[in-house]
C-alpha cells in the first residue's frame, strides 16, 4: 500500500501545483513595484463572492501541496 502511495505521489504534487498557479493567476495584483517605495497607495477592500472563495481555494491547495510535499520527504527516506 505505501508503495503505491510513493509511486502516486509525484502526479498528486503535479496536479496540486497545476491547481495551485491556476488559483494565483487570476487574483488581483496587491500592490505595484512603485507603491513599495513610496508611490501611491491602495485601497483596501472586502472580498466578497467568487474572490473570496478563490482566495480560500488557493490556501487549502497550497496547505494539501505542502502536506503532500512532506510525505514525500518522509516516505522517501
Amino acid at each position: 500500500m505505501v508503495s503505491q502511495l510513493i509511486n502516486w505521489l509525484p502526479a498528486i504534487q503535479a496536479g496540486l501545483s497545476i491547481l495551485l498557479i491556476l488559483s494565483i493567476l487570476p487574483q488581483s495584483r496587491g500592490t505595484a513595484v512603485g507603491s513599495a517605495f513610496g508611490g501611491a497607495g491602495t485601497i483596501y477592500r472586502t472580498k466578497r463572492g467568487v474572490e473570496k472563495w478563490l482566495m480560500r481555494a488557493t490556501i487549502v491547495i497550497g496547505v494539501i501541496f505542502t502536506a503532500v510535499s512532506l510525505l514525500r520527504i518522509v516516505l522517501g527516506s
